[in-house]
């Protein structure tokens, strides 16, 4: 991972660009309306917000609320500690019942354990049925956006991908190239033995998981195969079956700008004597994968309130420039900035809590407002200390400027003599040509910033004192 480097590249690319500006655009426009035409919409995301606080504070019974009312539902529970394990309890429940091809709706957390390269490793074939997630599959790639997967792709991009992966004419029409991927994916759905999918909630009241979708492409998942397993992020929970009367309405409208989705699939168990369609086998994967960890940190915690709706990403000025690759895993955007870290492991990604502007856009836009500023300080500040106990010369010298820093501008004298100071030792980088006294730069290690950013010269007068001026010239106390 390495998100410098990959950020300026996607900054440098024109056609991603376009496609950032006009998705997320069009998703901010349908949000904004949605939430304009929605009475009371600040106050939904209040409650919103205080039931996921305390389902997650709550979070073991109401686990072990759902488990048993899966099992009292006809349905078998499976608990994974981290991708590995969830793997092989999917791989397992595939070979003891020879299934050899399964059908996959859109599910992030099947990503997050990369559990289809697990089911190819085992000899078993695995179709994503998304048109997005199918598109990214037969590119080999991750997810760009966590509602519209190939969001990073033009039209021409998928022409020139269906006609090499499927041996399809080229083809420049969004209804013929969903045509072709229609008549692909409708074979692999009848003669699928398995369908995987994820879950968008989880009610512990009934063991009924929910799937909101647009397609149509979950509830054949779903339903057609024999066998049904859902894999599920274990802090998915509402608590009551009420509940989706609220987030339901939030998600949507979040996410898509819909007043409701195409589909919506409330799933309880496997299929019964009078069902006309369903599985006969239903297993729910609850996956933990570092979700306890964020559990056990009360600076952190909310980052577990995420539903998934992905308005921080159409929101945010870093993701908009830099799109969801740059962060290097399948959660992009500021919920990426702060699970990513989390999940992975700081090590893993340090540099995600400082791709925010901390401008807090994603905060207020966020349907369960998360403080997504407050969460990425708080990795910053873990990152920045890590970094002191093992980054060696270059973290102690990072560390002493910033307490220089500090007592600098907590002293009032002092902070006046690094001004005047700074005017004449500014003038040897001084634009020749930018009126005022721009700056061009900055000597090493102060270039990173002056090589980015406009840097306007520090002024002979300081603020304070040109105002001190004025209210003297006009008569008034200074």
């Amino acid at each position: 991972m390495n998100f410098e480097r990959d950020s300026a590249r996607a900054v440098e690319d024109k056609n991603l660009q376009r496609a950032l500006v006009n998705v997320t655009d069009r998703f901010r426009a349908a949000r904004k309306r949605a939430s304009d035409e929605t009475p009371g919409w600040d106050g939904l995301r209040n409650r919103a917000r205080e039931i996921k606080k305390q389902t997650i504070a709550h979070l073991d019974d109401y686990l072990l609320q759902l488990e048993e009312n899966v099992r009292k539902s006809g349905g078998h529970v499976h608990w994974a500690r981290d991708g590995e394990e969830a793997r092989n309890i999917i791989i397992d429940i595939a070979r003891r019942n020879g299934v050899k091809s399964v059908v996959k709706s859109k599910s992030m957390a099947t990503e997050e354990i990369e559990l289809n390269l697990g089911l190819e490793a085992a000899g078993i074939r695995a179709v994503e049925t998304d048109l997005g997630e199918y598109i990214i599959q037969l590119a080999g790639e991750h997810p760009s956006h966590i509602i519209a997967p190939a969001i990073h792709k033009t039209r021409h991009d998928i022409s020139e991908l269906f006609a090499e992966k499927l041996g399809v004419p080229y083809l420049s029409e969004p209804q013929e190239l969903t045509k072709v991927a229609r008549e692909r994916l409708r074979d692999e759905f009848l003669g699928a033995g398995m369908g995987v999918s994820g879950a968008n909630f989880g009610v512990a009241e009934t063991g009924t998981i929910v799937i909101v979708e647009n397609e149509g492409n979950a509830r054949l998942t779903t339903t057609v195969p024999r066998i049904h397993v859902a894999l599920m992020g274990i802090e998915k929970l509402l608590p009551r079956f009420g509940d989706l009367s609220l987030f339901l309405p939030l998600l949507v409208r979040s996410a898509t700008g819909q007043k409701t989705s195409t589909y919506i699939s409330l799933i309880t168990g496997p299929r019964r004597g009078a069902d006309k369609d369903g599985p006969e086998e239903f297993h729910l994967v609850l996956l933990d994968n570092g979700r306890s960890g964020i559990l056990a940190n009360p600076e952190t915690r909310e980052s577990l309130y995420c539903i998934r709706c992905g308005a921080c990403l159409n929101n945010c000025p870093v993701y908009r420039k830099v799109g969801g690759h740059s962060y290097g895993w399948v959660y992009s955007g500021p919920i990426g900035a702060i699970i990513n870290p989390q999940l992975m492991g700081i090590d893993e990604a340090p540099e995600l809590p400082f791709a925010s502007s901390l401008c807090g856009a994603c905060r207020d836009v966020c349907p369960v407002k998360i403080d997504f500023p407050k969460v990425l300080l708080e990795l910053r500040s873990e990152v920045v200390t890590r970094k002191e106990k093992t980054g060696g010369a270059s973290a102690l010298l990072e560390s002493l400027s910033f307490k220089f820093w500090r007592a600098v501008v907590t002293h009032r004298k002092i902070y006046e003599l690094a001004l005047r100071f700074s005017y004449y030792a500014q003038r040897p980088w001084k634009t020749r040509k930018a009126r005022g006294g721009g700056l061009r730069s900055l000597p090493y290690p102060f270039s990173r910033w002056t090589d980015e950013r406009d840097f306007p010269a520090v002024s002979e007068t300081p603020f304070r004192e040109r105002w001190k001026k004025m209210k003297r010239r006009d008569g008034g106390a200074p």
